[in-house]
C-alpha cells in the first residue's frame, strides 16, 4: 500500500500505521479512508494529499 503526503504540511499517511487519533486502524489504504477524513496535523482535506514516490 502506498504512503501519501499532505501537500500543506508534509504529514505522511502510512497505511501500515493508520491514524490512531482519527480512528483509522492500521492496514487501511489511503483510498479507503472516509471522504471526510482530514490531515491530523493541519486539517487539510484528502484531496490535498499526493502519493509518495518510493
Amino acid at each position: 500500500m502506498k504512503k501519501y503526503e499532505c501537500t500543506m504540511c508534509g504529514y505522511i499517511y502510512d497505511p501500515e500505521v493508520g491514524d490512531e487519533d482519527g480512528g483509522i486502524e492500521p492496514g487501511v489504504a489511503f483510498e479507503d479512508l472516509p471522504e471526510d477524513w482530514v490531515c491530523p496535523l493541519c486539517g487539510a482535506e484528502k484531496s490535498d494529499f499526493e502519493p509518495v514516490e518510493e
